[in-house]
């Protein structure tokens, strides 16, 4: 093989080298702008809905005397949704309706559990199971002054989920 295919060959390579690089760099930058675009289009789409401080009467707990007299609760509830539309179309089917959120926290207090933590959690699942719109939720669930020999005001569970 003469110099002169060893250069070409070599300026070939070189060519098609750099083409690739060049393709690779554009793809990818383009791959990366798009994820990013859509990140910011899901980010700016995205709406909260808070139902705050939800005030009920229930009987969890893991003392006897807390299933027979009961304690004061406070329930907040926290959604994430695509909200857009509804911005647009003043429309209730169009959005996550609040109505509905606190109709599950009132029939999920309504059944007894030891614990808070599985209170916050069958919330959590009814409305991801009820409410396919909503693609985060935080539930916060306090008992207000509860028995644990002290002055407390109150204890708070808080549960997060996400689709």
């Amino acid at each position: 093989m003469s110099l002169q295919s060893l250069t070409q060959a070599f300026l070939l390579v070189k060519v098609i080298k750099s083409r690739f690089i060049a393709f690779f760099l554009s793809y990818f930058c383009n791959a990366q702008n798009i994820f990013f675009e859509n990140l910011e289009l899901e980010f700016l789409s995205m709406g909260i809905i808070q139902v705050n401080n939800i005030k009920l009467y229930a009987f969890h707990g893991c003392l006897d005397e807390e299933a027979k007299i009961g304690s004061e609760y406070s329930v907040d509830v926290e959604i994430k949704a695509d909200l857009k539309k509804s911005s647009k179309t003043d429309n209730l089917v169009d959005t996550v309706d609040y109505v509905h959120l606190n109709h599950i926290v009132k029939e999920e207090m309504a059944i007894r559990s030891k614990l808070l933590e599985e209170v916050a959690q069958r919330i959590l699942d009814r409305t991801f199971k009820e409410i396919p719109m909503v693609k985060k939720a935080k539930v916060s669930v306090a008992k207000i002054n509860p028995p644990i020999g002290g002055n407390v005001e109150e204890v708070v569970i808080i549960l997060t989920k996400k689709r």
